[in-house]
């Protein structure tokens, strides 16, 4: 019987080393790779069952990149493992459409379990945000809202590497648009949403969750 297939991506050498070792047991590792693109094309090319993604990557974070995954790879599960122990950014996880949240100082035990309740077509969220999670939706809190809703995919794209500390000039060479492009999404995005400086755009970025601190 073939073992269920996990992809890794984090950008933390020393984490994706440590599941490396874990998760052999139960599951066959197909690959790992350390940023948000790299994530989107190793699935198209890998087709895991379950990805085990870090929200805070390069290029696209855990949260752009599964939305990208959605639309391209609905059945791929994903199983966010995070050092955000944060019940806004577990409720963002889930509404995005993710299967499970993990925080990465928790039992080894957590991930394997929250991996089989994704595998099963189940949701698994840390133990300790649960409780916060639950009345966040019973009180009909949301981290999603209109201003995130308005930007473009180009936008976010560009947000993101923006917070990220990417200049005009790097952030074209990325994308293979002009740095004329990028400065007028970016005073775009900051006329819309009332912003004053390239700080609060970056602020707002993080409130959003496209970039994460």
């Amino acid at each position: 019987m073939s073992r269920p297939r996990v992809l890794l991506a984090d950008d933390h050498r020393m984490v994706a080393e440590g599941l490396k070792a874990l998760l052999p047991n139960e599951f066959e590792l197909v690959g790992v790779v350390e940023d948000g693109r790299a994530m989107i094309a190793a699935a198209e090319k890998l087709r895991p069952d379950v990805i085990v993604a870090d929200i805070a990557m390069p290029n696209l974070n855990g949260f752009e990149a599964l939305a990208r995954l959605r639309k391209s790879h609905p059945n791929i599960k994903v199983v966010f493992l995070t050092m955000h122990q944060n019940a806004a950014y577990a409720r963002r996880a889930l509404e995005a459409g993710a299967s499970a949240f993990v925080v990465k100082h928790a039992a080894p035990e957590e991930l394997v379990l929250a991996i089989h309740a994704a595998l099963s077509g189940n949701t698994f969220i840390t133990p300790s945000l649960t409780k916060q999670v639950v009345e966040q939706a019973e009180n009909g809190a949301s981290v999603k809202n209109e201003s995130a809703r308005s930007l473009t995919t180009r936008q976010r794209e560009i947000l993101q590497l923006l917070a990220a500390g990417r200049s005009a000039k790097e952030i074209a060479s990325d994308l293979a648009i002009s740095a004329r492009t990028v400065e007028f999404h970016k005073y775009q995005m900051m006329e819309l949403n009332g912003l004053r400086s390239s700080a609060e755009l970056i602020h707002f970025a993080i409130k959003l969750g496209i970039a994460t601190i």
